[in-house]
């Protein structure tokens, strides 16, 4: 069974997009409630990269991206829906700030920084993401994950057999991609997982297979913002339909 305490080192980030830390220093802990400073919030690991704002730079933020062992390739971003780019929206949620709430019926995956306002990734959703809906907790968070096909992914295509025992070792054809975080229900793994896809092409769609993917370069952003124990929510349709988003 994984551990709770699953061992992470420092992951590259973006760039900042503004020479001032927005950030506010903790002494290395963590600032649980989000705090207005000066127009930003604060919420979420001490050593984040900033918030993208208007001046933030995209084309380096989804440039190749150098990561131990492995350069993530570019993300063609311009040829994707502005609204899937990492961005900062006005969103309205009762959560504490810091909590991951999933939207699988409209791509989104939100980092909420208030009540008011949230963080904002594109995603590409399979199957898996729209069997379970509720409530977990982020109780591990792997860099460079081991892939292992569920059963069911095998009994369509017994070829992926080989990598049940093992799994498929990490790299660019990992469909877990560069990091995977796996939420738990108190002692119970769901089996439902936040990873990014060597398939960039799947965010904002429905794809054939996987849980919640997100863009390599994302995926890297979002763990480098979120602690071990991070409250994620996974809508309903009707409660996608309720949340109030802009």
């Amino acid at each position: 069974m994984p551990s709770e305490f699953y061992p992470t080192k420092t992951s590259p980030t973006a760039p900042l997009s503004n020479p001032l830390s927005r950030r506010a220093l903790m002494g290395g802990g963590l600032m649980l409630m989000a705090v207005p400073l000066s127009g930003c919030y604060s919420v979420g690991l001490h050593d984040q990269p900033d918030l993208p704002d208007e001046t933030f730079d995209y084309a380096s933020a989804y440039a190749a991206w150098p990561d131990g062992d492995y350069t993530w390739p570019a993300i063609n971003y311009k040829s994707f829906d502005q609204k899937y780019w990492r961005q900062v929206v006005d969103y309205k949620s009762y959560e504490k700030p810091g909590t991951i709430i999933v939207d699988p019926y409209n791509n989104f995956l939100y980092w909420t920084l208030s009540r008011k306002k949230a963080l904002r990734y594109g995603i590409g959703v399979g199957r898996a993401g729209f069997a379970w809906s509720g409530e977990a907790l982020i109780r591990v968070k792997r860099e460079h994950p081991i892939w292992r096909p569920p059963q069911e992914m095998i009994a369509r295509k017994p070829s992926l057999g080989r990598y049940w025992e093992k799994g498929m070792e990490p790299g660019l054809k990992n469909p877990l991609g560069a990091r995977a975080m796996d939420l738990w229900q108190g002692p119970k793994d769901t089996l439902f997982r936040i990873h990014g896809t060597n398939k960039p092409s799947s965010i904002g769609t429905k794809a054939s297979s996987g849980c919640i993917r997100m863009w390599q370069q994302d995926v890297i952003d979002l763990f480098s913002r979120v602690p071990l124990r991070t409250k994620v929510i996974v809508l309903t349709k009707e409660q996608a339909e309720q949340h109030q988003t802009v």
